[in-house]
């Protein structure tokens, strides 16, 4: 069997989602973990360097004091001098001095506490930490400013390549979890190909085994099965073969013995009257049973032929309505069952021949195992005809119906009759040949109804 690859499937598309979402919020969660903890550090490192520049900055500031006009002036410039930006606070000595923004309330609180505090602010475009400590020996605060923008850039970087990593995790996790699942769902896919065609009648499919996994199992399993099934197959049509061969062969040998019979047994009927009492009783039954036996014979020849495909149509328009009076008149049913719809004309082109085969079997049937009113009624419905033909019998069980149309099949096999069981058989198989449909319903005490669905001519008129 050739190897083709799986359609995409709601399967296979809810594999790769769940591979996807695996792969990218495991990703998400440590690209996220990842970047907050170096950013936590990074911070922390450049809180506690500057935290230490402002210490050896205080201890410097220290010398200075006190702190007059011109010792003020002398530290900010020697601050200035070395690189540092600082901002020296005396609220004995006038304002803040130095270049850098003021001191939020709660870092000048810490300070002002004796404790060594920070603060990051933003301030006219730039990321400033402040960290400022009280002067020993004085009142002044000294804080140091540290501009931390190469430190924003680098964690904005570091959050882009992250995102930027998360997005190509995604996208490979997208396409390793296609190929798994088209991988994987590849056996399934000529699995359930071999099975389709399996049951489209192609018995001898067949799925590659390679490898030694599962799926290799199950191939070695399925084609085990296919194999058993298509022998059992290939021995029931045999059977059924040799079956239709042996009814053919029998009924055409029994034809001749048959028809002398017949011939023998209407010679008998004329001379009836002629026989003693005692022997007239027999002669009438082995008159009947000889008539039985003949319509048996017919149906099995008939049977032969439908089965061999034998049966050809000739096809012409028949008026179905007449057809169907025809029918009862000729069979002496006149009394028995009601014809409606007889006096309007509806035209088919069918075989005449085979429809009538139909019809008389049905109103046969209901002639025979019906009670009360038999009715035929004749009726359009769209491009359909529909025939149907109840009685007022006792009616069949719902489990009989479905093989009520099997061959030889009785309702009731204890109940006599001159039925052999093959007639609605092949009145169901001439419906078809017609291009027709024949169904049954029955209700237990009801009473029983068949209907047939002729298609009927687009020219045919209703009348």
């Amino acid at each position: 069997m050739a190897t083709t690859a799986v359609p995409p499937g709601r399967l296979r598309r809810r594999l790769v989602v769940a591979f996807v979402l695996v792969a990218g919020v495991s990703a998400g969660v440590l690209a996220i973990g990842s970047y907050l903890l170096l950013r936590q550090a990074r911070l922390d490192g450049s809180v506690q360097r500057a935290a230490a520049d402002t210490r050896y900055e205080l201890v410097l500031a220290a010398q200075f004091v006190p702190l007059t006009d011109a010792r003020r002036a002398d530290l900010l410039a020697s601050f200035a001098g070395s690189g540092r930006q600082v901002l020296l606070v005396d609220d004995d000595n006038g304002p803040a001095a130095g270049p850098g923004p003021t001191p939020g309330p709660p870092l000048r609180s810490a300070v002002t506490a004796g404790q060594l505090g920070y603060e990051r602010r933003r301030d006219h475009g730039r990321q400033l930490l402040l960290v400022g400590g009280r002067i020993p020996g004085s009142t002044a605060q000294l804080y140091s400013v540290t501009v931390e923008d190469d430190l924003v850039a680098d964690l904005h970087q570091l959050r882009v390549a992250l995102g930027v990593g998360w997005a190509a995790t995604a996208l490979l996790a997208a396409a390793v979890g296609h190929t798994l699942a088209r991988r994987t769902l590849e056996p399934v896919g000529r699995a359930s190909r071999a099975a389709r065609a399996v049951a489209e009648g192609l018995l001898d499919t067949r799925l590659p085994v390679r490898g030694r996994d599962e799926f290799s199992d199950w191939s070695a399993a399925f084609n085990e099965m296919a194999a058993a099934l298509q022998a059992k197959i290939e021995e029931l049509s045999r059977a059924q073969a040799r079956e239709r061969r042996f009814t053919a062969d029998v009924t055409h040998e029994l034809r001749t013995p048959v028809t002398a019979l017949v011939v023998a047994a209407s010679l008998l009927r004329e001379h009836l009257d002629a026989l003693p009492a005692e022997a007239r009783r027999e002669a009438e039954l082995l008159v009947t049973d000889v008539v039985r036996l003949r319509r048996l014979v017919e149906e099995l020849m008939e049977i032969s032929r439908l089965d061999a495909g034998r049966e050809t149509l000739e096809a012409r328009p028949v008026d179905v309505p007449a057809l169907l009076r025809a029918i009862v008149d000729g069979r002496g049913w006149r009394d028995r069952v009601t014809v409606a719809g007889a006096g309007r004309r509806f035209v088919a082109h069918t075989d005449p021949r085979r429809l009538e085969r139909v019809l008389a079997n049905l109103v046969g049937n209901a002639v025979e195992h019906g009670t009360g009113e038999r009715r035929a009624t004749v009726r359009r419905d769209g491009d359909l005809l529909v025939v149907t033909v109840t009685d007022q019998g006792p009616g069949i069980p719902a489990d009989h119906l479905p093989h009520l149309f099997d061959r030889f099949y009785k309702a009731n096999p204890a109940r006599a009759g001159a039925g052999s069981g093959l007639g609605l058989a092949i009145a169901r198989e001439n419906a078809r040949l017609l291009g027709a449909r024949l169904t049954v319903s029955s209700e237990v005490g009801v009473g029983t109804g068949f209907r047939l669905e002729l298609p009927i001519d687009p020219d045919g008129g209703d009348r």
